[in-house]
């Protein structure tokens, strides 16, 4: 009977030490979870500070929010767009009024040209008006030769234009153009006879003389 108020005994000793056991380690438990949460909470209230004093700090900084930085942008696009608007605007202007002034120029490019050959038609009314009652054909023949002197030297001054072809000149493929050939007496080909004189504008030909040419007898 001893015995087994004895084991009795025991075992309700180790039960007891085994719900200790457990109630430490549910204590422990507990407490772990505690500091767990506890450690969180500390953290979320020190990255909120840790934000909130940044943004305290930017702000005396005199730094804009990124709201505000967008709508900067926002604004600078919208600038950059009318510029470019406005731009493509005064070219497209500056086109057609490039386009206006070449037609111009291709319009009335010869007025000043017209203009001053008026003095020249001008005067040759006179002379078709003065040869109706002339009975010398000699000052008829006179009055064209002062008008065709004027006309020439007016072009040759002003205009840069200059007539070539004489019989006698040396033959040059790039100056005459010849429409028939003969032999001669001559050392070298030349001219014999000239139809149509040759006319330079500056150092470019417009026209070249048409010629008879003599070129030396084999």
């Amino acid at each position: 009977m001893k015995k087994d108020k004895q084991e009795q005994t025991e075992e309700k000793e180790t039960v007891n030490e085994t719900e200790q056991n457990q109630t430490e380690q549910t204590a422990d438990s507990q407490a772990e979870q505690l500091a767990s949460s506890t450690s969180e909470t500390e953290n979320s209230e020190s990255a909120e500070k840790a934000e909130s004093e940044a943004s305290a700090e930017s702000e005396a900084k005199g730094e804009t929010s990124p709201e505000e930085k967008i709508a900067e942008l926002e604004k600078e696009n919208a600038d950059l767009k009318d510029q470019l608007l406005r731009r493509a605007a005064d070219f497209d202007n500056y086109r057609k009024r490039m386009m206006q002034e070449k037609q111009d120029a291709f319009d009335y490019g010869n007025a000043n040209l017209l203009k001053d050959l008026l003095d020249s038609l001008d005067n040759f009314d006179r002379t078709l008006d003065a040869a109706k009652d002339a009975k010398d054909a000699k000052s008829i023949a006179d009055g064209i030769k002062m008008i065709n002197k004027s006309l020439v030297s007016m072009l040759e001054n002003k205009y840069n234009l200059v007539a070539f072809g004489k019989e006698g000149d040396a033959f040059d493929p790039d100056l005459h153009e010849a429409i028939g050939m003969q032999e001669g007496k001559v050392k070298k080909e030349e001219l014999s006879a000239v139809y149509l004189k040759g006319y330079k504008l500056k150092d470019k030909v417009i026209r070249h003389a048409k010629v008879m040419v003599v070129k030396p007898a084999e």
